[in-house]
């Protein structure tokens, strides 16, 4: 029976498919993007297209901002992660970093309309390991209790600047190299 006026799809990956339809769903929706792309996400390791996917939409005048962990219960992830910062903001794409919290969510809005809740992290694994469900939900009305709790995630976050990122310590550096040859397997 019908409830509600919004569309909802529940979405499912797994590794015996021959491709991730979460990822495909993403991927479009992220090229179909015209305002505003607003990522939150417990484990960000970009693969090449989803890192293509992000700086084309700023390439666009799209409002690109991930918020991610500043702490993570993965170290190895978080530095990975972290080893796209400097190619991502100097293609203009916003970063925060969520203090005080153990960052676990994992959700997008696209414009206002477009938005999805899920168990998938945009890294290697979960596109292309795991098993994973989100639900991909079309309308306002939520897209707009998305953009609150964004917006409520960001008050607690810290924006990481070019300036800033560039400033960086050898040690972390050395860190996000690792992270960078074990990518793949996290």
């Amino acid at each position: 029976e019908r409830a509600g006026s919004e569309v909802v799809r529940a979405i499912g990956s797994s590794p015996d498919e021959p491709y991730s339809l979460i990822y495909a769903t993403l991927i479009s929706a992220l090229g179909s993007a015209e305002t505003e792309i607003w990522l939150t996400n417990a484990y960000f390791v970009p693969d090449p297209q989803l890192l293509a996917a992000l700086k084309e939409a700023v390439a666009r005048g799209v409002d690109v901002k991930l918020l991610l962990p500043s702490s993570t219960d993965s170290w190895l992830v978080l530095h990975a992660g972290r080893a796209y910062y400097t190619e991502l903001l100097t293609a203009g794409v916003k970063i925060h970093e969520r203090r005080n919290a153990l960052l676990h969510v994992k959700t997008a809005v696209i414009d206002g309309v477009w938005s999805t809740v899920g168990s998938t992290n945009l890294d290697w694994r979960s596109f292309l390991h795991n098993e994973e469900v989100n639900a991909v939900v079309l309308g306002i009305g939520f897209g707009d209790r998305m953009r609150a709790a964004f917006l409520t995630d960001l008050a607690e976050s810290d924006e990481i600047t070019l300036e800033e990122w560039r400033r960086r310590s050898l040690k972390v550096r050395f860190k996000e190299l690792l992270g960078r040859m074990w990518e793949y397997w996290l």
